[in-house]
């Protein structure tokens, strides 16, 4: 290890500074409690103080910041969806993404790299077409590139992978990554300084309702009353709907990532094949991270398998053959909350004044600045729902309105 990292490690005035209040008793009473302390419930936190001056919140976390799947994705932040809802949606997440150093004074490392997605079939060509004019009419920026230009934008990327020539690609320019960890804290740090209190190591065990609308919710360390409750948790969406009475058509899988030993920089875009159900990035730090569709089968759990690394780590050598050499550092596996047409729940509950902020598979991390926005703008206004997010309300899987975002996404998920 160089003496200059080491010293700055153990330097008593290591300038990392988080500025979180120490650990508090819980009060009797608040207006808002947001169960979930990970990105979403953070920035909910955040623009509910800043924008709306509501700071009597209380942010409930079972384990630490950000611990959950905040930490376990692979911080890929894009607008290149399907439906006009999602592009909409997400392409105001990006442009809140942009801005959100400056907003907290605080690196959250976003760096804009763009996003290539491979065509290797006259249908998938066709479909990109469709996403490509979807997203510039909605002002995101997405075109259609050839073979000639995608090897000289990925001049390692082998063209011809088995029987998948690549055909066409899917260039999404506005394509990003960022430190989730730092986003997380940022929010945490500008939310604590207005005056949320935030709980790690609180865990929410039930939800009290009387008459149709909630009044406290029981924790490990004792029941606190709420004016309003706002669920905002990742991975067991559908067990905390189920404290409240609600049923929603949700299912959970395990979604795996891995990475291997740092290279010198050779791939700056985020490079995806839904064919090969395969994404390739590299950090800042050289690491190649490979990510892929979820497993097949429901599962509360967050081990890796070898079966998984084995079929993804295929694939990934048919996109790069030269990293068949690569050692793997560590594989890592987060909980998906799937719905049907691969799209998110927010919005209103059937109990009174129980916001939900559900459902969102493995495209939650892109969303956070705008679902944390919308959903305070949802909060301060009593239920006055944002247009923004209406189409992804709960009730849309009893009128048949889904909003379909199935092959939308990176891999096969």
């Amino acid at each position: 290890m160089p003496f200059n990292l080491l010293k700055y490690g153990l330097s008593s005035e290591y300038p990392v500074e988080v500025d979180l209040p120490p650990p508090t008793d819980l009060k009797p009473c608040y207006d808002v409690v947001i169960i979930g302390g990970g990105g979403h419930g953070l920035a909910i936190a955040y623009y509910l103080s800043k924008y709306h001056g509501i700071t009597n919140v209380a942010v409930l976390e079972k384990s630490y910041l950000g611990g959950g799947n905040t930490a376990r994705n692979t911080a890929v932040i894009r607008s290149n969806y399907l439906t006009s809802e999602g592009v909409r949606f997400y392409a105001e997440s990006v442009k809140l993404f942009q801005n959100l150093s400056h907003e907290f004074d605080f690196n959250i490392m976003y760096s804009e790299r763009g996003q290539l997605t491979l065509a290797h079939t006259d249908a998938t060509v066709r479909a990109f077409r469709q996403r490509a004019e979807v997203n510039k009419h909605f002002g995101g920026r997405t075109e259609m590139i050839d073979r000639q230009q995608i090897r000289e934008l990925v001049p390692t990327l082998n063209l011809d992978p088995g029987h998948l020539p690549v055909l066409a690609g899917l260039w999404h320019i506005d394509g990003a990554t960022a430190r989730h960890d730092a986003v997380a804290w940022g929010y945490a740090k500008q939310a604590a300084k207005r005056g949320v209190e935030i709980h790690q190591l609180t865990e929410v065990q039930d939800l009290v309702i009387e008459n149709g609308r909630i009044t406290a919710v029981k924790t490990n360390r004792g029941t606190v009353k709420c004016g309003c409750a706002v669920q905002a948790i990742a991975g067991h969406s559908s067990l905390m709907l189920a404290k409240a009475g609600i049923r929603a058509p949700i299912h959970t899988y395990p979604l795996q990532a891995m990475v291997t030993q740092p290279f010198k920089p050779f791939l700056d875009p985020l490079v995806s094949s839904s064919a090969l159900h395969c994404y390739v990035q590299q950090t800042s730090r050289g690491e190649i991270v490979f990510g892929g569709g979820s497993d097949p089968y429901p599962l509360y759990n967050t081990r890796s398998t070898l079966d998984l690394k084995e079929s993804l780590l295929a694939h990934a050598i048919e996109m790069f053959p030269f990293m068949a050499n690569a050692k793997l550092m560590r594989q890592w596996a987060g909980i998906t909350d799937m719905t049907p047409d691969y799209s998110p729940i927010m919005g209103l509950s059937p109990v009174q004044n129980y916001y939900l902020d559900a459902g969102w598979g493995t495209w939650g991390f892109k969303s956070t600045p705008i679902c944390g926005k919308t959903m305070a703008e949802l909060v301060a206004s009593g239920g006055k729902v944002p247009d923004l997010i209406k189409p992804f309300a709960l009730a849309r899987f009893s009128t048949f309105q889904q909003v379909n975002e199935m092959g939308a996404t990176a891999a096969s998920h």
